[in-house]
């Protein structure tokens, strides 16, 4: 909870994401802002979710407060349409979804606690949108594989970065489950290390390490004398010694922008953590010999579909036959 309640009744912390408590919540009384809190902080357990609909909430009622609607019962459908209308100009399709999810969310949950009647967000509808294909950027395997060869081995930085972009590229996991693991969830079985992930909804998948990954992982631990506790650290200031603090996705992100720099890689800055998820499951469909179900599997997700979108191969089909126009 301390995590999570920076100052009561004003401010919450939700990963990278601070909170205000929105003036129409407190206004409302000590019931709405006890009701909100929890939303957050005991509805919400994915802190993935709790920051990305803490965003949302968060962009909402500034709105309201710089358009001054309020109270909290006066706030209507047409409020909540208007504002994903102006927000759907200039951010992703993708983006306003997930922001009226929050906001629904938020609202329905003060509906189940008696706070309000209805909510003046479930009439109102997102934008549409489908894809056969992700636009995540992936890498090709070559430009994979010099990154990963590029990242020196001299320093425990250098070790840490370079098992983590392993583990992402040959398990292909979320940067989320990546960074989530701890020392127990690499363990030894059928002759072979394994990794236990902790994905969406509590659920853990297990996948074994290509021998590549398990030579990273093994160098890393060692070097690094991890018995127990997360498995991927911050570093003590500039020194290349481990602190007990878990790496943030969003310093992993920093850590992948400046290795790729470093490896002089093409369009190095819209390279994200995503990346290395498509650029695995790209590299494995290119086996002829490759199954979509057991890529699926090793992804652990619940529909081909999904795993589809991080298949790149008509990319190079795509430029193979460009090359063919005689002209």
């Amino acid at each position: 909870m301390s995590d999570l309640v920076g100052r009561p009744s004003k401010t919450l912390l939700l990963g990278s994401v601070e909170l205000t408590l929105p003036g129409a919540i407190v206004e409302a009384g000590k019931p709405t802002t006890k009701r909100f809190i929890e939303f957050f902080t005991a509805h919400i357990r994915n802190p993935n979710t709790r920051e990305a609909y803490g965003r949302a909430v968060r962009d909402f009622f500034a709105r309201c407060d710089e358009y001054r609607i309020g109270p909290l019962i006066d706030i209507e459908a047409v409020h909540v349409a208007a504002y994903i209308e102006q927000m759907g100009k200039s951010k992703a399709p993708q983006t306003v979804k997930q922001h009226l999810a929050g906001i629904k969310a938020m609202f329905d949950f003060l509906i189940t606690g008696g706070v309000l009647a209805a909510s003046p967000a479930s009439a109102v509808r997102g934008p549409r949108y489908s894809t056969k294909k992700g636009k995540t950027p992936i890498l090709l395997a070559d430009d994979a594989r010099t990154l990963i060869r590029s990242i020196p081995t001299d320093t425990l930085s250098g070790l840490r970065d370079r098992a983590i972009i392993a583990t992402m590229t040959y398990s292909f996991a979320r940067v989320s489950a990546t960074l989530a693991m701890d020392i127990k969830d690499v363990f030894p079985m059928h002759h072979r290390l394994w990794l236990r992930l902790h994905e969406k909804g509590g659920k853990h998948h297990e996948v074994p390490c290509h021998h590549s990954l398990e030579l990273y992982l093994r160098e890393y631990i060692a070097a690094a004398g991890l018995e127990e506790g997360p498995l991927f650290r911050t570093l003590r200031g500039r020194s290349d010694k481990l602190n007990e603090k878990r790496l943030h996705r969003t310093e992993c992100l920093a850590m992948i922008k400046r290795r790729a720099r470093q490896a002089g890689l093409e369009n190095a800055e819209l390279l994200c953590n995503h990346t290395f998820r498509g650029t695995g499951i790209t590299a494995y469909l290119r086996n002829e010999d490759s199954k979509l179900e057991h890529a699926q599997q090793i992804a652990g997700h619940a529909d081909p579909k999904t795993t589809l979108l991080y298949d790149r191969r008509s990319d190079e089909i795509s430029l193979d036959e460009v090359e063919k126009i005689g002209i």
